[in-house]
This record gives structure tokens, C-alpha cells and sequence, in this order.
């Protein structure tokens, strides 16, 4: 198999779903040009994340049904440019409005479709209904198939969102993004990377976004190489604060045999031990009365 090339759309809202969708077309257009196979985007793009200092029955507004026009045609735009996309929107659904990201194959199928589990319940995304699940797909691009799984932004903060997707087979993991990339997030995704030996391909919002910074980034998960005299750098891309398209190509030749000899992932777990994880019960210091299970 030949390098995945993944395009990260670090691009800004323009205002209406309509304009974000032409502005979404182009950009996919120009992550073809540029040699992608995947293009993702980032976090609720239909409406750029608009959900802070705006009531709730003012922004419930702009959500979309799946089968919206804003949403399969990129579906119908993969389809024609031959390439895999991952779009993200505000979902109308009968449980409530849902942050989704629903991935599109290069034939325009739909492959999954995932809404962020873990909403921030402290803040206004409580709001949303979570999702009920993860999910992986083989996912058919032009250099070859590979098995992808979504989570969103603050599934991050939870190692059991990374580690379900592995056990379901996940090479490659897809994160949209809308908050600030700083050291203690970066060192999150490179942790997840790390100790599940997949890649982790995140895209923000740039710079000018309220509360984003740009900083989209890829970690390819492979930490050690038996050329090498000891660990490498699993950050393969990360991007400045700017507006752009920010590119990194995925070995997974490469990722493929790190993961049939080495030591993480679900080599050496002990799952009979962990019991205590499917607990339901919150404890002190940890009890918070906004949280829902």
C-alpha cells in the first residue's frame, strides 16, 4: 500500500450553511488538487460551532437532518472527486440536536456516520444529545483499505474512546476539532497514539475562531523503528494558526508491522482485571450534578 495522504481543512465559518458548504466544496476541491485521499474537517462545520452566546431555541435552528442537501452533497462531491470526506455538522435528530461527523467513502457511500459521546455537559453542549456508540469502517481510498473510527474534540479527555476504536479495529482515527490546541491536548492525542499504535489525525478551526487556534495535527502512532537507536517523534504534521490545508502522508505499511510486533495495543491487556471501568457509581472528589451518563 502507498502513503494515505490526509488533508486537515483548517478553515474558518463563513456565517450561513449555505456559504459553509461552498466554502466547503472548494476547499475539498483544492485538498484533491493537493494529492488527498481523505479530507476532514472540522468540528459541527454546518455552522462553524456557533452554539456559544446564542439561546438555545435561536441555534437548535441550525441543525440538519442527515439526508439534508448540505450534507450528502458531499457525498455526491466525494463521489466525483474521488476521494473520502468527512464532514461535520449539527444534526437534527429525533433524541435532539447532536454534534456529527459522518464520513463518505470515494465512491460517495456513507461509511459511518458518528455523534460525539462525550458532549461537555459543563458548558452549553449539554445541550445536545450524546451519542450512543463507536463505530470503524473499512474505508476503500484509492491507495488501499484501511479501518477508520471518529471521535470529537472532548472524546479525547477519555483514553477509553481511542482504546474502543482499536479493539474494533481502528488503523486510523479521524478527530474534529473546535478548541484550543495547547500542550496538554497535543500530549492527548500523542498519548492515545502512543498506547493504542494507530494514527491520529486531528483538524481545529485556525486562529480568529473564537476559542481555536489552528494547531491541526497528525501522530502516526509509530514510536519505535529498529533502524533507530531509540523512540521517534510520532508527530508527523502540525499545523500553524493560519487558514489552510494542512497535508501529511500516513505509512500504513509501515504502521501495519509496528503493530504486529510491538508491545501496546491490545497485546498485553488484562481485561478480566479491569471490571471497575464499566462501574457506573461517581465518587468524590469527581461528583458533578450537570453530569449524565
Amino acid at each position: 500500500m502507498s502513503k494515505i495522504k490526509i488533508a486537515l481543512l483548517q478553515i474558518s465559518p463563513c456565517g450561513s450553511t449555505e456559504e459553509n458548504k461552498k466554502k466547503g466544496h472548494l476547499y475539498c476541491r483544492l485538498a484533491k488538487e493537493a494529492g488527498a485521499d481523505i479530507a476532514l474537517f472540522p468540528e459541527m462545520y454546518s455552522n462553524g460551532y456557533d452554539i456559544y452566546g446564542r439561546p438555545f431555541d435561536v441555534w437548535r435552528n441550525d441543525a440538519v437532518e442527515k439526508s439534508s442537501d448540505f450534507v450528502q452533497s458531499f457525498g455526491l462531491l466525494a463521489k466525483s472527486l474521488d476521494m473520502a470526506i468527512c464532514v461535520t455538522f449539527l444534526e437534527s435528530s429525533h433524541k435532539g440536536p447532536r454534534n456529527t461527523a459522518l464520513l463518505f467513502d470515494r465512491f460517495g457511500e456513507e461509511r459511518l456516520c458518528y455523534s460525539k459521546v462525550h458532549t461537555c455537559d459543563f458548558d452549553v453542549e449539554r445541550n445536545l444529545a450524546p451519542g450512543d456508540d463507536f463505530y470503524v469502517s473499512k474505508l476503500d481510498t484509492a491507495k488501499g483499505t484501511l479501518n477508520v473510527g471518529v471521535m470529537i474534540c472532548f472524546d479525547r479527555e477519555f483514553p477509553e474512546s481511542a482504546r474502543i476504536l482499536m479493539l474494533k479495529g481502528a488503523e486510523l482515527i479521524l478527530v474534529p476539532n473546535a478548541c484550543p490546541m495547547e500542550i496538554n491536548r497535543l500530549s492527548q492525542l500523542r498519548g492515545r497514539a502512543y498506547e493504542n499504535m494507530l494514527a491520529i489525525a486531528t483538524c481545529n478551526y485556525p486562529i480568529g475562531v473564537p476559542d481555536c487556534n489552528g494547531g491541526s495535527n497528525v501522530f502516526d502512532g509509530v514510536a519505535y523503528l529498529p533502524e533507530l537507536p531509540s523512540s521517534r517523534d510520532t508527530c508527523i504534521l502540525q499545523a500553524g494558526e493560519g487558514e489552510g490545508i494542512y497535508t501529511a502522508e500516513l505509512d500504513l505499511d509501515m504502521l501495519r508491522r509496528y503493530r504486529e510486533s510491538e508491545v501496546h495495543g491490545n497485546a498485553y491487556r488484562h481485561p478480566k482485571k479491569y471490571g471497575l471501568l464499566t462501574e457506573t457509581a461517581v465518587e468524590k472528589p469527581f461528583v458533578r450534578e450537570d453530569c449524565r451518563q
